[in-house]
Formats: structure tokens, sequence, C-alpha cells
């Protein structure tokens, strides 16, 4: 029987939970690099012992570490990554006299087909590639190049490329979305881009209609229709049916369009799943009940998803890369909390049951299926 593992990144270290196809029992490992603020873990999908992570430290800086044995062990990796010498930056090293001061990687996105090849994203915005398991490191600079890279501002958490995104069917079309700079799309695998904003409006910026200038906070899709797109942004649940030329608003009857996580059904291109927050000040869920809505209908119609959540004081939050689903035949549907709990649903989030609870926050959760 197939299994799962789920990466969970918190604060403090991170944490390897594994079940088998039932996922009812789950066997907790860690904590890795504990003490160490651990921004992200992804697994590749070419080769299941294969996980990245970004280990980072306000003093100390930046490290990439590398697993070749589903997390059992780790290396380091990545030379260009460095500590600068001065508490809180790390330095990119590309031969050059005056390397670019940076301050940790949100994100990694290992390609699709090959286990040493890892898309990067870091803070202050921008785009790396390895295409030998981390060892080196190459700035796709077309990116930070962009006509409109003067205009970007930073949102409260930074100025943070927090997503990346495969077109699975066409490896040569990769997405991003930058904090608060926007969305934007490269069809040549990251050597120019695009902006992808139109039908975006904010309301907190000087030109709510603005090329440039919107808080996107995380961007989903599912692989068999990959020209459909979700997005939630700083306030609004966006959707595209032409791989992010055109977005409208599919926010519907949720409680609020707030929040910072968004994933489609492995098996279902038009079921969706938010978790909805107060406000961009009181980051936590409505009324003090933690509630996932799901759309069957691609956005518009939302039912709330309890059975198993707590429903009064709750005052956690949901960070954008802390939700993720697997691909078994039953959908799993897991997300993590700044309180420290995992919670995972085996039948794609009719109910829920927490797999761990009093962890550090959590800054990020993904899954890898199992063979």
């Amino acid at each position: 029987m197939s299994g799962v593992r789920v990466l969970v990144g918190t604060r403090k270290g991170a944490f390897i939970l594994t079940a088998d196809g039932k996922r009812d029992r789950w066997t907790v490992n860690g904590p890795f690099f504990a003490g160490w603020e651990i921004y992200h873990l992804k697994g590749s999908p070419a080769d299941p012992d294969r996980i990245y992570a970004s280990q980072s430290s306000g003093w100390f800086g930046q490290q990439v570490q590398r697993s070749s044995d589903g997390g059992k062990s780790w290396e380091p990796v990545g030379k260009e990554f460095r500590y600068a010498g001065t508490p809180g930056t790390h330095q990119w090293y590309d031969g050059t006299p005056h390397p670019w001061e940076f301050k940790r990687v949100w994100h990694f996105e290992p390609s699709l087909d090959d286990p040493d090849h890892v898309y990067a994203g870091v803070e202050d915005a921008a785009i790396f590639e390895t295409r030998d398991g981390g060892a080196s490191w190459k700035e796709l600079a077309g990116l930070r190049d962009h006509r409109t890279g003067s205009q970007w501002t930073p949102g409260a958490g930074g100025m943070c490329l927090h997503t990346i995104v495969i077109d699975p069917t066409n490896p040569d079309r990769l997405y991003v979305a930058i904090s608060a700079a926007g969305a934007f799309r490269s069809d040549d695998r990251g050597q120019t881009w695009k902006t992808i904003t139109r039908g975006l409006n904010s309301r907190y910026i000087p030109d709510p209609t603005a090329e440039v200038g919107h808080c996107v906070h995380r961007i989903a899709l599912n692989g068999k229709r990959p020209g459909v797109l979700f997005m939630q942004k700083h306030w609004d649940v966006m959707r595209s049916d032409d791989a992010g030329d055109h977005w409208h608003e599919i926010s519907g009857n949720l409680p609020t369009d707030f929040g910072f996580a968004i994933d489609v059904h492995a098996h279902e291109p038009d079921t969706v799943y938010v978790v909805p927050i107060t406000s961009d000040q009181e980051h936590f869920p409505p009324e003090g009940k933690l509630r996932v809505y799901r759309s069957r209908k691609g956005g518009d119609e939302w039912e709330p998803l309890t059975k198993g959540l707590p429903q009064k004081d709750c005052y956690v939050n949901v960070l954008r890369d802390a939700m993720a689903v697997d691909t078994l035949d039953s959908c799993g549907v897991y997300f993590g909390t700044t309180g420290g709990q995992v919670y995972a649903s085996a039948d794609a989030g009719d109910s829920w049951a927490p797999i761990v609870r009093d962890l550090p926050a959590v800054l990020s959760v993904e899954v890898q299926t199992l063979p």
C-alpha cells in the first residue's frame, strides 16, 4: 500500500510525518535542525528520497540542506548562498566584486522529472536554479531585471518570492508570485517574464488596477487543467482560465476573502480549498472558528469544513505555504497552524484530525506520495 510523507517546516526545526495509505496512524520524526528556522521543505516528485530544506537564522544566515534518503540524513549544499558576515544578511556570490545581499530562501520547487533540477525563490525577490542537486546555483536574472522591477515594494513579510509553480504539461512555463509586486509567468524556463495581473484590483495601493504592486499570497493549479489558476490575494480569491492573462474574483459566499493558503484537489480541478482569516490586521479565523472552505465548482460557492476542527477560542493562522494535498485515490488535504498543529483529512476535507500538536509555529507543509 502506498503512503505519504508530510514535510513540516517550523520556526524551530523541521519535522517529517509518515503514514500508510489509510493515513490514520502517523509516525513523527524530528526535530531536524532543532532551533533553526526552516522556512520550507520540498520533496522531489521525481525521487521520493530527495528533499530540500531552507535553513536560516537571523544571526548565522542561510543554508540549503539536501537529503537523499527521505530525511534520515542531511548535507549542506549551495556554496553560492553564504553568510555575509553581518547578522541577518546573506550574500549571493556570482564572481563579481559586490555580491548581492538577500535575507532567506522562501520556497523550493523541484522539477517534475529530475531530482537535481530545482528552482528557489528568495527575499528580496529573485529566482534561482540548480541543476546539480543544489551544489551550485544560478540566478535567472530576467525576473529581477524586469522593466517593472524598480516599482516593486515589500509587503508586511518582506519582498519575497514565495510561490513557484511549474506547468506539469509544459516545463517551459513557470509562474511566480511576489509580495508585494504581483504575479509573473515565463514561457521559456525563466529567461524572460511577463506580468499576469490583469483583473486584479487592490484597494490598498494608489492605483488599484496597476500592473504591479499587488500582494499575491499564493497561486495553485491542478495538473489535469494547468491553464486554470487559482489565487489567494491579500484580499480576494481569484481565478484565471487563460494561464494568468486575465483574472476574475471567485470569493462568493466566503465569510472573508482575506487569507494566505490555497490549494486544489489532486483529481478534481474544480475542487478548491482556502482558509479564511479575519483580516489583514487580525490574523486568526473569523469568530475564533477554524474552518477550511471548499468549493466544488471552481469558486463562488463555498462550504465550510469543520468536522474535527476547533470551533471556539481558536486564534491561530495558516500561512501561505502551510497547505498541501496528496495524490492518493481519496485525496488527502493537510495544513499547519502558527499554534503548532498539523491537521490531515483523508477524505478530501470532509473530516479532520490532528497528526501532531504543540510543534513550533508551522511555516510550511508539503506532501510526498510514497510508492
